[in-house]
């Protein structure tokens, strides 16, 4: 079987690229093929149906933070977010620091279709940001130095079986709101030599004791979407009483070995994995991981065959 002329299919057919779809002819694909999708459709319907999605107020990190899920959206808890980022979409297993706590979702889409975007939440405990940088920062200047840190580590990368990555410039440019400590930005990235770029949407938000993350996962296609829900977003996470940026103690309280022009270009976080000096996570619908469904497919069809035996 060809399994390339097959995940071609799969994305047409599940993620509903169908202009492309009326250039292929029928007689493209055998009856097996055919099967196999179907099948591998079927296999995301039942994972599907095991997830089950909250809205309302939700507790972060042990209470540390708080969620009201805004309406128009819904949440997955960690465990099941984890599940679906590393085993569904192809992410690196991430480090127990840095587990999700859950992903955010517009209402009616879901992880297994390509029709809008996600919110990865985590949370990182390195202390209280000072953010004393943020109004003399030359955003110019820091693009450079992160395009030109970006190009550095793509052998690294490539040793390591994944894409280059270039980083194209500001999707959104760095806005800090300084009264309620929340900072935001976007870049755009191109992956090897895919024509198509990919939006990396961050928000953190500043707490006592460290930040909450906020990755947006989507393509470029999205960033409208995004900037249109992004108050939205901002508004419905918050650090819970004793736990706010404004309560922090200098006697007791550690202070993080890095500000907000670190935060943004990635130094903070470099020591965690190959895509984290720039906040990336993989979504199901990138070009890059189309691998990963064939090697999905080939292992759904060898399991049904054993059942069939």
């Amino acid at each position: 079987m060809n399994y390339n002329i097959a995940t071609f299919f799969l994305f047409l057919t599940l993620f509903g690229n169908y202009s492309y779809a009326e250039e292929v002819s029928d007689s493209t694909f055998s009856v097996d093929e055919m099967e196999e999708l179907l099948l591998l459709q079927n296999y995301y319907d039942s994972l599907e149906a095991t997830l089950i999605y909250e809205y309302g107020e939700v507790d972060l990190k042990n209470g540390v933070a708080k969620l009201i899920v805004p309406k128009g959206f819904k949440y997955l808890n960690g465990k099941d977010s984890e599940m679906i980022l590393t085993d569904i979409w192809g992410n690196p297993p991430s480090n127990f620091q840095d587990r999700s706590l859950g992903l955010i979702f517009p209402e009616n889409t879901s992880p297994f279709i390509d029709s809008s975007y996600a919110i990865n939440i985590t949370y990182t405990e390195d202390g209280y940001v000072n953010d004393e940088d943020a109004k003399s920062i030359d955003y110019d200047e820091l693009l450079s130095t992160m395009q030109e840190d970006c190009i550095n580590e793509n052998p690294y990368r490539k040793e390591r079986g994944y894409e280059a990555i270039y980083l194209i410039g500001w999707a959104s440019p760095p806005f800090y709101d300084e009264e309620n400590k929340k900072l935001h930005w976007a870049k755009e990235l191109q992956f090897g030599d895919y024509e198509d770029h990919t939006l990396n949407y961050n928000i953190r938000i500043l707490g006592r004791k460290g930040y909450l993350q906020l990755n947006v996962i989507g393509n470029m296609n999205v960033l409208g979407e995004v900037t249109r829900d992004n108050d939205i977003i901002l508004n419905s996470v918050n650090f819970t009483e004793g736990n706010q940026y404004d309560d922090f103690n200098p006697d007791y309280d550690k202070v993080a070995a890095y500000g907000i022009g670190a935060l943004i270009a990635g130094k903070a976080i470099a020591k965690v994995g190959v895509f984290a000096k720039l906040g990336i996570l993989l979504a199901k619908f990138w070009k890059i991981i189309a691998v990963g469904f064939v090697g999905l497919l080939a292992g759904i069809k060898k399991i049904f065959s054993k059942k069939d035996s």
